[in-house]
């Protein structure tokens, strides 16, 4: 049996500006999707609870269930007619603005490629998972989601000369220069709104104003980029209070854009009022996931479950990807 995880992330500072050739500096989830791959008599998909035996191509249709994710990878793979039993679990919050989802896709694709006996390196898998997400799933989507649950960790990235989607052989691969070594602090605190919603409903309407050109998008994405780059520079100085200060400028400019929500605002609002140095979408908006910086977090834990916090996080470098074939099994 293969055994395959990969951990969700948080966006510290500058997303969404990985959909629009910019920068961002992301940390991974300790909480995990896990998948295991195992020889069956037919195609058996679990995820979460929902099961179905996948006969035919026409089984491999997406459907909005959770599903999905699993038939996808399949799909891109063209291993319809293996005999496998794939389950997958996960305590990141699906459609919460953690990369759940994606999680899910990396591990998988981690998986059946191990069990092909297939090795590639983290910037294809990553690069792979977004293919997979984007044009097989069809959720409209950045890079920074697909490079975290491969990488893990605490990172800086720049997705440059990749804003224009022009495919896996011609775009260049990220820049993934990984910052834990040299933060040995995060003060952050993650706080799920308890609203789904798909990611790509929340990027679609502003991503097709930026391709129009609307200077307010492109401009707004320019300056966030820059936030991210200047928040690298706090977090490696540990200047917490500038690292809140381009957070809320980051927020303010993606909220400002449509990308919010009345549930982020409530608990952004929350967060601030408890003394949080800064707080800002931690994924797409209009419900999902917030992230704050307070030098201690743990007493925003109160006044973001009274705000109607469903569930509180906590960011954390974690290895990514992880792939092993259990014995035994």
């Amino acid at each position: 049996m293969i055994k395959a995880t990969a951990p969700g992330r948080a966006g510290i500072i500058g997303n969404p500006t990985d959909m629009y050739g910019g920068t961002v500096v992301s940390c991974s989830t300790q909480e995990r999707a896990t998948v295991t791959v195992e020889p069956w008599d037919e195609l058996l998909v679990e995820v979460s609870g929902q099961r179905k035996v996948l006969k035919g191509r026409e089984e491999f249709d997406m459907t909005g269930d959770y599903l999905d994710v699993v038939r996808a990878v399949i799909d891109f793979l063209g291993m319809y007619d293996e005999k496998l039993h794939i389950t997958c679990t996960s305590d990141i919050p699906f459609r919460a603005g953690l990369s759940g989802s994606t999680a899910v896709i990396v591990a998988v694709l981690a998986a059946l490629l191990a069990c092909r006996g297939e090795r590639t390196h983290p910037y294809k898998l990553a690069e792979m998972a977004r293919h997979v997400e984007l044009y097989y799933v069809k959720v409209v989507c950045g890079y920074q989601d697909a490079y975290m649950c491969t990488f893990g960790g605490l990172n800086y990235m720049d997705f440059r000369d990749k804003e224009f989607y022009k495919g896996i052989r011609v775009e260049p691969y990220a820049t993934i220069e990984p910052l834990t070594p040299f933060v040995p602090e995060l003060p952050l605190i993650l706080a799920h709104t308890g609203v789904e919603r798909i990611s790509g409903s929340v990027h679609k309407p502003i991503r097709e104003r930026w391709l129009e050109g609307d200077p307010e998008v492109v401009q707004g994405y320019l300056r966030v980029a820059h936030l991210a780059r200047m928040g690298k520079k706090a977090l490696l100085e540990g200047d917490w209070e500038l690292l809140g200060e381009l957070m809320n400028e980051n927020h303010e400019i993606q909220r400002d854009l449509g990308g919010s929500g009345p549930a982020n605002e409530r608990l952004i609002e929350a967060a601030l009022d408890a003394g949080a140095l800064g707080a800002k979408l931690a994924g797409a908006g209009r419900g999902g996931t917030i992230i704050a910086l307070h030098p201690e977090p743990e007493e925003l834990i109160e006044p973001l479950k009274e705000a109607g916090a469903d569930r509180i996080l906590f960011p954390k470098p974690c290895p990514g990807v992880q792939v092993q074939e259990v014995e035994g099994s």
